[in-house]
């Protein structure tokens, strides 16, 4: 994750105390030498400096994923300390300590140091930066393509043939406008790209300039989206954006459609990792617990390495999602509808 964007869940299990050798093996006995097998992996999280608090909360989450019988030394936790040394110093520990997998870093500047470092072990990115695809880094985090993706498949299966794209000044925007433009001409959609500098004022002339289109994809964050809903009201367009607006009050975007992570799958998550706390889980931690899912599911095949990863899918909270070569991944997302009394789960899209 870009930079804008808590201590270990109690001990891991320990191991099995065995009772006295026997010439024929005990199941208990079989069950622990294949525990002890277990391919090991290294969770590189920010555990010190600005962003220690987001590092020990995906710390604990990562935790909640682990299977029975997970033993101490099956994850090796490193911090990076957020940065790019942090990060090379911390894949070399990891390295030295047996680690086949690699989870994180979390920051875009961090993955491309670990991912370098990394030789020809995998590594998990948190990051959500299409930057850093072919770096050899794969992106877990939530992508601008993928939520772009996720949520123009969903219009056009609805009648939708036109759509004019609003972007912004950030990377996301930026990377949300070229998904976009990929999917211009894919079963009769006709994407529009207003010019560059177009504000929200601007939008009424602009989009008479094109033609009026059938909906405005608006792919920077939720203010532009709630300014766009202002300037567009009452024109009979339908409004799109991205995962990026889903912290506006859906009051202000009524009738908009986004896509994003499921909620009711995060809400399910946040119950198991609050117990009984005040302090609930963020979308990256969540992350983490997916990152923790797909290292035990590569585990319980036997195999974890490069190409484990890219042979099947993973049903995770944030959307089954399945990773391509280049470090980039297809995924299924939740399409939400704003209303008067929140987000309404509408249907799931993506490119699975």
């Amino acid at each position: 994750m870009n930079r804008d964007r808590r201590h270990l869940l109690g001990l891991l299990p320990s191991a099995l105390l065995l009772g006295s050798a026997s010439l024929l093996q005990s199941p208990v006995l079989a069950a622990s030498k294949k525990a002890a097998k277990r391919p090991r992996a290294a969770m590189l999280l920010p555990l010190s400096g600005a962003s220690a608090t987001v590092g020990f909360s995906m710390q604990r989450a990562a935790m909640l994923a682990l299977t029975a019988g997970a033993k101490a030394e099956d994850t090796i936790m490193i911090d990076t300390g957020g940065t790019a040394a942090g990060a090379t110093a911390a894949v070399a520990q990891a390295l030295r300590g047996g680690a086949r997998i690699i989870v994180g870093p979390l920051f875009a500047e961090e993955s491309r140091a670990a991912a370098q470092a990394a030789g020809g072990v995998p590594v998990l990115s948190f990051s959500n930066d299409e930057g850093l695809l072919r770096s050899g880094a794969f992106l877990l985090g939530v992508t601008a393509g993928q939520s772009v993706t996720s949520i123009l498949r969903y219009a056009r299966d609805r009648g939708v043939r036109r759509v004019a794209v609003f972007g912004g000044p950030s990377r996301w925007a930026m990377q949300g406008n070229a998904a976009a433009e990929r999917l211009r001409g894919a079963a009769g959609l006709d994407v529009v790209m207003l010019p560059g500098g177009t504000t929200a004022a601007d939008l009424p002339a602009a989009l008479r300039r094109i033609g009026q289109p059938d909906a405005l994809l608006v792919t920077e964050g939720g203010d532009a989206l709630r300014a766009a809903a202002r300037a567009t009201a009452g024109g009979g367009l339908q409004l799109l954006g991205t995962q990026q607006a889903l912290d506006l009050p859906p009051q202000e975007i009524a009738g908009a459609w986004l896509s994003g992570p499921d909620p009711e799958a995060l809400s399910d998550f946040a119950g198991r990792y609050q117990g009984g706390t005040m302090n609930g889980p963020g979308l990256i931690a969540a992350l983490a617990y997916d990152a923790m899912s797909i290292v035990e599911a590569l585990r319980s095949g036997g195999v974890v390495d490069r190409d484990a990863l890219l042979a099947r899918a993973f049903p995770i909270l944030t959307g089954p999602i399945r990773f391509a070569a280049d470090g980039s991944a297809a995924r299924e997302l939740a399409v939400l509808v704003a209303g008067q009394d929140g987000f309404t789960l509408a249907d799931k899209s993506g490119s699975l």
